[in-house]
């Protein structure tokens, strides 16, 4: 008799049939996170070369995760409507045609063509990530589904690295605009209208080809999808019924609370990542070498999500989430109050708590939705527009110059704090209030 036990197939967080297309859909995560991540420090870029506030300059997020809120219930009703492998291949079309559009928006040197490149390019990212969660999700049993998406999304990570890297080596650090005299002072503010004109096509032409380069990229990604043999869901319902889903969802506390969590997490993410460079200069320190923080942030970040999501197979996921938050709120508190690079450095720290926030609430909001599962990822996705709406609002906080005894900079980081008490306390309800299910 064999007495060696057999490994419970519940417990398998992805089995051996679906790892080829468990990979294909995870390289998509990598894929989105190097669009994220490679346009934040684009804020600051184009504050600088096209001359305009800290207001306007955050318009890039406005525009990039706006795109997100106008396409995810579109993105799901598709997905509904047909397949998770035609949804994803048309994000990947829409992702290819915005990253393409950097070329003709940077020989105009307009920077609302920029704006709608992004815009058009986070459509498709609306059809990938409204796609590739809940099919992550699908891809085993609902005991592991949240330690899959986190597993899954731990290589959204590695592609935020990338975009950062890009961005510091071969964006930033190249910037004529950003050069300075001896005393530390930006040459291109001093220069004559010619010359900063000069200087501004060299710089949008910078900026313009990683995303030309990214876009050949996707569009092979697009063909090697295609030609994939993608796994299905054999009881999926196929009909739409939009209005029934919507009510259903609506009713469901948990679910609507995790929606209003999400808002936060993100807006807290993008500020934390956007205006980390501008913290960094209001001490003095140079773009270019301020993305390097960023990137030290993101390694952190990294780590932590597969620390978590070790963590998982031992503790609550909603434990780990209510914890998670209270550690971000301690560093984002000392990040307002201490001015020097001691703020810095938890600004680069609060990175470590919100590694599990983004695939913990997204997991618990879906859990037991059933048929509705796409459509409530649609609205988890629509959640990511508070990466639009609050940078804007903390791009305004920072150019009051200062709030009090503080600078503005440090004062702004108020936005995030005001978000990790939101998403501990959807952690703290999801654990003590609503009605849990058996499994994590």
């Amino acid at each position: 008799m064999n007495t060696k036990r057999m490994k419970d197939p519940e417990k398998v967080v992805v089995s051996k049939k679906l790892l080829v297309p468990f990979i294909l859909i995870t390289s998509l995560f990598a894929l989105w996170g190097f669009a994220n991540d490679i346009t934040n420090p684009m804020v600051a870029a184009f504050q600088t070369v096209m001359e305009i506030s800290n207001v306007r300059a955050a318009l890039v997020q406005f525009a990039f995760y706006g795109g997100y809120a106008t396409m995810a219930i579109p993105a799901a009703l598709f997905v509904k409507r047909f397949s998770y492998k035609k949804g994803i291949l048309v994000g990947l079309a829409l992702y290819a045609v915005g990253a393409l559009l950097f070329f003709p928006a940077a020989q105009y040197e307009i920077f609302e063509f920029f704006l709608v490149s992004l815009y058009i390019l986070t459509f498709g990212l609306a059809f990938l990530e409204t796609t590739a969660n809940p099919y992550i999700l699908s891809m085993g049993a609902p005991e592991t589904a949240t330690r899959r998406l986190n597993l899954a999304q731990s290589f959204n990570p590695l592609g935020s690295l990338m975009g950062m890297f890009v961005a510091s080596n071969f964006i930033l650090s190249a910037l004529e605009s950003e050069k300075r005299d001896a005393d530390g002072n930006l040459i291109f503010t001093a220069l004559s209208e010619a010359e900063k004109a000069g200087i501004r096509t060299h710089d949008l032409s910078v900026i313009r080809d990683p995303y030309i380069i990214l876009g050949f990229v996707v569009i092979v990604m697009f063909v090697v999808i295609l030609l994939a043999k993608m796994p299905t869901r054999a009881d999926a319902n196929h009909t739409v019924r939009a209005g029934d889903s919507f009510r259903r969802l609506f009713k469901n506390v948990r679910y609507r609370e995790g929606v209003i969590a999400q808002v936060f997490y993100v807006g807290a993410q993008i500020m934390c990542w956007t205006f980390i460079i501008h913290y960094a200069d209001n001490l003095g320190i140079p773009k270019a070498t301020a993305q390097n923080y960023n990137i030290v942030a993101m390694v952190i970040f990294l780590s932590s999500r597969f620390i978590s999501t070790m963590l998982m197979k031992y503790l609550n996921s909603r434990l780990l989430l209510m914890v998670f938050a209270m550690g971000g709120m301690v560093t984002i508190t000392g990040v307002i109050l201490i001015q020097g690079m001691a703020g810095l450095y938890l600004l680069v720290a609060t990175s470590a708590f919100m590694s599990l926030m983004f695939p913990t609430i997204y997991g618990i909001a879906l859990e037991g939705l059933g048929d509705d599962a796409t459509i409530g990822a649609a609205g988890l996705v629509m959640a990511i527009v508070g990466g639009a709406l609050m940078p804007p609002l903390q791009g305004a906080i920072i150019d009051q110059g200062t709030v009090g005894w503080l600078p503005a900079v440090n004062f702004s980081f108020i936005l995030p704090l005001i978000s990790f008490v939101v998403i501990a306390i959807y952690g703290y309800r999801t654990l003590k209030v609503h009605p849990k299910l058996e499994f994590r």
